[in-house]
């Protein structure tokens, strides 16, 4: 059963917070970078690109872990442990394009390579430990 997001820490997405995204690599190291977040319908959402590390790492092992750092304090944070319960292309051009104007304030996505694909991870929340 999915865990909601901590209530007291929904602030954190209404501000131009970063996560640090985690998969796993075919070996089980990790592998982390940093991502725009966003909270929609009790899922973490996560957009990136067809094909990238993070992309086959999801694909091959669901179980992901994502750091929610608060914008204004870097020491109030989230960690989400959880795993994608959805990959989907559909809605993920919009998507991109609305996280760029939070943490751009720009309307369209400025760094899209020719020929990119975007992509969605919906992340259900199996456990988020609240810190500061």
């Amino acid at each position: 059963m999915p865990t909601p997001f901590p209530e007291k820490y929904l602030d954190i997405f209404e501000k131009k917070s970063f996560g640090s995204f985690t998969t796993l690599m075919p070996d089980g190291s990790p592998q982390t970078t940093p991502v725009w977040v966003d909270l929609k319908d009790g899922d973490i959402w996560v957009n990136s690109a067809l094909g990238r590390q993070k992309d086959k790492n999801v694909r091959r092992d669901a179980r992901v872990a994502v750091t929610i750092i608060d914008a204004d304090n870097p020491y109030r944070y989230v960690e989400v442990r959880g795993k994608v319960k959805e990959i989907t292309q559909t809605g993920a051009d919009a998507h991109i394009d609305a996280m760029a104007k939070k943490y751009l304030g720009q309307d369209k996505y400025p760094f899209r390579q020719p020929g990119e694909e975007r992509v969605l991870y919906k992340i259900a929340i199996g456990k988020a430990v609240p810190m500061g």
